[in-house]
C-alpha cells in the first residue's frame, strides 16, 4: 500500500488491517455502520460498497490504482457514499453481496467485491470485482464506469426500484433452503455425491477442476470417509490429491503452511496467501490421509503445517491471527521465489545438487523473471533418489540446504499479518489441531488447541453470547452461527482428545445459545445471524459449503454428536429439522453440501460411539487400543471414573471396575463390558 501521506478518513478509527491499509486513500471511505447508511438516504447518493480483506492481492491492486488515485477518487467522493468492509469482519454481508453478484452477472464473485447499492433499500443494482483504473483485458476502466453508473441510477430509478424486488425476492429463495419439514429423509444424496465427486475429480493431477485450483477439503473428506468403508477408488483419490497437493507449489516447504489456490491446474504455482482456515481444515484433514493411506509425506505436512500455526500465527494469548499476505514488498510472492545463483550460493556446493534435484530446480524456472517457486519434485525415500545416493545422505543434504534457506529468507521483507483474531476461524484451528494431535499422537498440538480454546472463553464469550472476533483489545459485534458451530465442533474433537467436563458444559452452553437465537423454528434450520443482529435486505440461512463448510451441516454434525453423547434426544430433533430444511438442495446439488451429507449419514447410519469410564491409566490404555484401528467416523471419549459433574445421561455410564466400555450407535447401546477380552471383540464389532 502507499505509503501514508495527507489527512486520514475514517476508516483510521478502525482496527482491521484492512480498513486500516485505506485509511489514507483519498477516497472518503465510511465504515459500515447506521451513520454511513443515513447519509446515503439523506442525499439519495448511491452506495458504492467495496469488500475486501488484507491478503487479497487484488485488493491491492485495484487499490493502487484507484482508490490511491486523486482523480477517481475525485469521482467516488463526488457521486457516491463508499463504503469500506472487511468480509473477514462482516462474513454476513459478505455472504449477501457475493450472492448477489452471482444472480446479477451469473457469474462467481470474488474479491475485490464491487456493489452499487440503491440507497434506500440497500439492493445492489450493478456490480463487479476487480474493476482497473483504465480499460484494459475487456474491462471497463474504473473511472468512465462510476461516472456511467451513477448517471444511470439518476435516471433510472423506476425501472431500479421494480429490478430491487425481484433480487430481494431472489435472494431470499436462494439463500432461505427448503421449507419441507415433513417429508422423508432418504440415502439419495449419500448414494450420489461420491459419484458426482469422482466425476469431477481432475486424474491426472489430483483434486477437483481446474485452474484455478482449490484445495476443496469438505469434498476430500468425503472420498476419505468412503474410502475408509471400503471403496478403493475413494481411497486412492483422496490420497492421490493430498499428495499432489503436499508435494507441489500448493505447499510451503521451508516453513510449512499451505497457499489458499494454485493458479494451475497442476498444484505447482499458488496465489501465495496463507488463511487460517484452510490450513485448519487441511491439518486434519493430512493427518486423516495419513491414517488412511499410510503416505508418510501426509504425516509430515499435517505436523509442518501444525508447527507454522503456533510459531506464526498463535498470539501470545493463545488465539490465532487469520492470514499472511499474498505480497511483500509490494510484489506477490516475493517473499517465497528463488533465483537459482542464490539457492546455490546459501545451500553450498557439497548439497546443492541434491537440494536443486528434490526441488526442481535443475528443472526451467517456473515462475516470472525466472525464478522459482520451491516443489518437491522428487521422493528423498526412495531406495535410490538419485544414482549412487542413499536415502538417509539424500535426507541429511536436503535438511541442511532447507535449514539455511529458511534462514536466508527470514531476512527478507515479511509477508504482512492480519493479527485479527476471528472466532469461527479459531475453532476451526482447535477442530484441526486436536484431531491432528490425536491420530499423531502430538500431545503438543493438543495442548494447542486448548490454549486458543481457553482465549475464546476469556475473551470472546460475554456469558451469553460469543463474539466474532477481536483485535487490539477491540471485540467485533455478537458471532455469526459459523462462530458457534465451529468452536461447539472443535469442542468435541478436543474432548476425544483429552476429556474436560468444563469443555462439555461450554458445548451445551454454546448449544443452547444457537437454538435460542439462530434456529428457525417454523421451516428449520439456522439463519447466519442471530435474531438481535442488523436487518439487512435478506437474512441467510446456509446450506452449501464455500471455502468453509456449511454452518447448517456443522450444526447439524454437532447437535447429532451432542445429543448421542449426553443422552439428550432433543438436540437431535434440532439437528433432524436442518437437514430437512436443506434436503432439496442438498439432493439437487450434492457435491456441493458434503457438510450436510456427513449429518445426513450420522442421522440415517449413526456412527459407533465408545465411552470409556475408570482408572486413569487403563481407560488411557483401551483408548490406545481402540486407536491402532483408523476409524474416522468413530467418537471415542475416555472419562476419568472420579468425575462427578457429568450431565445425568453421561453420569448414568459409571464405572463398574476398574475400567468399563459403553458402546452405542445413536440411542441403541450395547451392554457394557468391563474385560479386555470382551473389548476387543466389541472393537471388532464398532469399527
Amino acid at each position: 500500500m502507499a505509503a501514508h501521506q495527507g489527512r486520514p478518513n475514517a476508516l483510521i478509527r478502525e482496527t482491521s488491517p484492512y480498513l486500516l491499509q485505506h485509511a489514507y486513500n483519498p477516497v472518503a471511505w465510511l465504515p459500515w455502520d447506521a451513520d454511513a447508511l443515513n447519509e446515503a438516504r439523506q442525499t439519495d447518493k448511491p452506495i458504492l460498497l467495496s469488500i475486501g480483506y488484507s491478503a487479497c492481492h487484488w485488493c491491492h491492486v485495484m487499490a493502487h490504482e484507484s482508490f490511491e488515485d486523486e482523480e477517481v477518487a475525485a469521482i467516488m467522493n463526488t457521486l457516491y457514499v463508499c463504503i469500506k468492509v472487511d468480509r473477514e469482519e462482516r462474513p454476513d454481508l459478505d455472504r449477501i453481496y457475493q450472492s448477489a453478484h452471482g444472480l446479477l452477472t451469473q457469474r462467481a464473485g470474488g474479491w475485490p467485491l464491487t456493489m452499487f447499492l440503491a440507497p434506500d433499500d440497500l439492493v445492489p443494482f450493478f456490480c463487479g470485482t476487480y474493476f482497473p483504473k483504465t480499460p484494459r483485458h475487456g474491462l471497463p476502466g474504473f473511472a468512465d464506469l462510476l461516472q456511467e453508473v451513477a448517471a444511470f441510477y439518476k435516471n433510472h430509478k423506476g425501472e431500479l426500484a421494480e429490478q430491487g424486488d425481484q433480487v430481494r425476492h431472489a435472494l431470499a429463495r436462494s439463500m432461505g433452503g427448503s421449507s419441507d419439514r415433513a417429508g422423508p429423509i432418504g440415502r439419495g444424496p449419500l448414494d450420489t455425491v461420491t459419484a458426482d465427486l469422482k466425476r469431477q475429480f481432475d486424474a491426472a493431477n489430483g483434486g477437483f477442476g481446474g485452474a484455478p485450483k482449490f484445495p476443496h477439503p469438505g469434498s476430500l473428506r468425503r472420498l476419505l470417509l468412503t474410502g475408509a468403508q471400503g471403496d478403493a477408488q475413494a481411497r486412492g483419490m483422496a490420497g492421490s490429491a493430498l499428495q499432489a497437493m503436499t508435494a507441489r507449489g500448493l505447499f510451503d516447504h521451508l516453513e510449512g503452511g499451505f497457499f489458499r489456490y494454485s493458479v494451475d491446474a497442476r498444484w505447482e504455482i499458488p496465489h501465495f496467501e496463507k488463511m487460517l482456515y484452510d490450513n485448519a481444515q487441511l491439518i486434519g484433514l493430512c493427518a486423516e490421509g495419513f491414517r488412511l493411506t499410510g503416505q508418510p509425506r501426509l504425516r509430515e505436512a499435517a505436523l509442518e503445517t501444525a508447527a507454522w500455526a503456533l510459531r506464526d500465527m498463535q498470539a501470545p494469548a493463545g488465539g490465532f491471527y487469520a492470514t499472511l499476505d499474498a505480497d511483500s514488498g509490494g510484489e506477490e510472492g516475493a517473499f517465497y521465489l528463488w533465483q537459482r545463483d542464490e539457492v546455490q550460493e546459501v545451500a553450498g556446493a557439497g548439497d546443492y545438487a541434491l537440494a536443486a534435484a528434490y526441488f526442481g530446480l535443475d528443472r526451467p524456472p517456473n515462475f516470472e523473471q525466472h525464478s522459482y517457486h520451491l516443489q518437491r519434485v522428487r521422493d528423498i525415500t526412495d531406495s535410490e533418489p538419485l544414482p549412487g545416493i542413499t536415502p538417509a545422505a539424500a535426507g541429511a543434504a536436503v535438511g541442511r540446504a532447507a535449514a539455511r534457506l529458511r534462514v536466508r529468507r527470514a531476512t527478507r521483507p515479511h509477508p504482512h499479518r492480519d493479527e485479527k483474531i476471528l472466532t469461527a476461524w479459531n475453532g476451526l484451528m482447535i477442530k484441526g489441531l486436536a484431531r491432528a494431535g490425536r491420530l499423531l499422537r502430538a500431545p503438543t498440538l493438543i495442548a494447542a488447541a486448548q490454549r486458543a480454546l481457553a482465549f475464546i472463553q476469556a475473551t470472546l464469550w460475554d456469558g451469553e453470547h460469543l463474539l466474532s472476533g477481536t483485535k487490539d483489545g477491540r471485540h467485533s459485534a455478537h458471532g455469526f452461527l459459523d462462530d458457534y458451530v465451529f468452536v461447539m465442533d472443535g469442542i468435541l474433537e478436543l474432548l476425544m482428545a483429552q476429556w474436560r467436563t468444563a469443555d462439555l458444559a461450554f458445548a451445551q452452553t454454546l448449544a443452547d445459545a444457537l437454538i435460542e437465537n439462530f434456529y428457525d423454528r417454523e421451516r428449520g434450520g439456522f439463519y447466519f445471524t442471530a435474531q438481535t443482529h442488523e436487518r439487512l435486505i435478506c437474512r441467510p440461512k446456509p446450506f452449501a459449503d464455500d471455502a468453509l463448510p456449511a454452518g447448517n451441516g456443522v450444526a447439524a454434525q454437532v447437535l447429532l454428536r451432542l445429543s448421542h453423547l449426553v443422552g439428550d434426544t432433543a438436540l437431535a430433533g434440532v439437528a433432524e429439522t436442518v437437514i430437512r430444511a436443506g434436503s432439496a438442495d442438498m439432493g439437487r446439488y450434492p457435491a456441493s453440501h458434503c457438510a450436510l451429507i456427513e449429518a445426513l449419514e450420522d442421522l440415517v447410519d449413526p456412527p459407533p460411539l465408545l465411552i470409556l469410564r475408570g482408572e486413569h491409566g487403563a481407560v488411557t490404555r483401551w483408548q490406545a487400543m481402540a486407536e491402532e484401528r483408523f476409524v474416522p467416523r468413530r467418537a471415542l471419549y475416555a472419562i476419568g471414573g472420579d468425575d462427578r459433574e457429568l450431565p445425568p445421561g453421561l453420569a448414568a455410564r459409571a464405572p463398574r471396575g476398574l475400567v468399563t466400555a459403553y458402546a452405542c450407535r445413536g440411542f441403541t447401546c450395547h451392554a457394557p463390558v468391563t474385560t479386555e477380552h470382551d473389548y476387543s471383540a466389541l472393537l471388532g464389532h464398532f469399527s
